[in-house]
C-alpha cells in the first residue's frame, strides 16, 4: 500500500508550537530533516514526496522560522545552541526512533550540536551545503564577517539586503544551472514569511549569532573525526555561503563519506532533488 500523503502538522514542545511536514510510515526508516533561512522545511517538499514511500519523513520549522512560533527575542533566545534544544526535544515528542538527519544550511549547526550532546541519536548524517569548517564559508559569509564579530549599526546594514529579495537570490538562483527549474512560488513564499513583522529582529539575531558555531567548529571536526560517523554530502558547489570545499573538508575527516557535487546553488533540490532522492536510497540500500 502507497505511503499517505504529505501531512503539516503541529507539536508542543514545552509550550512552543513547533510545525512540521510528516510522510510516510513509521515501520520505515525514520529521518528528520532540518533546515532554517530561506525557506524552513518548505525547502524539502518536493524530496519527501518522492522518499515517503521509503522513509518516516518529519521536517520542522524552527521557532522563529516557517509557521512555527516566532516569539519575540525578549522571550525567547534566538541562538544555535537553544534551538538545537528544541529540537532535540521535539524529536522525542514526535516519536522518532534511531533516526538519521538530514542538515542543510543552518540544520548543520543544530544537528552538530545534538550529536555531539547525544552522538549516537542519529543513525546516518546527510549534509548539504553546511558547513564545519573555517575553510567552508564562502563570500556571501566572509561578507557577513564583520557582523558576526562586532554587530552595530553599520554591520548591521551590510546584512540586512540578506532579508529582501536580492538576498533570496543568493540562496535560490546564485550558482543555479538552469533557473527555469526553481519554482519562483518558494521564493515569493520565503520572501513571506521572512519579512513579516518581528522577522528582521529574529533574523538578525541568529545570524549574529553564527559566530557561536565558529567557536564550536573545532568540536565538531573532533566529533567527525572520533566518531567516523555515516555520511553522505549532496552539495549545490556554486553555493556563495558553503561551496564545495565545506563538503571536501568533511570528506577529508571522514574519508568514507560519499560525496555528490551538483552544479547549482545553496538550495540543490530546487533543481535536483529527484537526483538526490535516488542518492539517499542507494545509500541506505547499502548501508541500512
Amino acid at each position: 500500500m502507497k505511503a499517505n500523503k504529505l501531512k503539516y502538522l503541529y507539536a508542543n514542545v514545552d509550550g512552543l508550537k513547533i510545525f512540521y511536514r510528516e510522510g510516510g510510515s513509521k515501520n520505515k526508516p525514520h529521518m528528520i530533516l532540518l533546515n532554517g533561512v530561506p525557506n524552513a522545511s518548505g525547502a524539502f517538499q518536493d524530496l519527501m514526496n518522492v522518499l515517503k514511500e521509503d522513509f518516516y519523513l518529519v521536517a520542522p520549522d524552527f521557532p522563529g522560522f516557517g509557521y512555527s512560533d516566532a516569539p519575540s527575542p525578549a522571550e525567547f533566545e534566538y541562538s544555535f545552541d537553544h534551538i538545537s534544544k528544541v529540537i532535540e526535544r521535539f524529536i522525542t515528542v514526535v516519536g522518532l526512533h534511531e533516526p538519521s538527519v538530514y542538515a542543510l544550511g543552518y540544520g548543520g549547526p543544530v544537528a552538530f550540536r545534538i550529536a555531539v550532546r547525544k552522538p549516537d541519536l542519529f543513525k546516518t548524517y546527510i549534509f548539504q551545503n553546511s558547513n564545519a569548517y573555517e575553510e567552508g564559508l564562502g563570500p556571501a559569509m566572509q561578507g557577513a564577517a564583520p557582523f558576526l564579530t562586532n554587530r552595530n549599526s553599520e554591520t548591521t546594514e551590510l546584512v540586512k539586503p540578506l532579508l529582501a529579495m536580492e538576498g533570496l537570490q543568493l540562496f535560490f538562483t546564485a550558482g543555479a544551472k538552469d533557473s527555469s527549474l526553481i519554482n519562483p512560488d518558494h521564493i515569493e513564499q520565503a520572501f513571506y514569511l521572512l519579512n513579516r513583522p518581528g522577522q528582521a529582529e529574529i533574523q538578525l539575531d541568529l545570524l549574529y549569532n553564527y559566530g557561536s558555531n565558529l567557536e564550536e567548529y573545532p568540536v565538531w571536526q573532533q566529533f567527525l573525526v572520533q566518531r567516523q560517523p555515516n555520511i553522505l554530502l549532496v552539495w549545490g558547489k556554486n553555493d556563495p555561503f558553503f561551496p564545495l570545499p565545506a563538503a571536501e573538508a568533511i570528506q577529508r575527516a571522514v574519508p568514507s563519506a560519499e560525496l555528490y557535487v551538483y552544479d547549482t546553488s545553496h538550495l540543490a533540490l530546487e533543481e535536483h532533488f529527484d537526483d538526490i532522492a535516488g542518492r539517499i536510497k542507494e545509500y541506505f540500500n547499502k548501508h541500512e
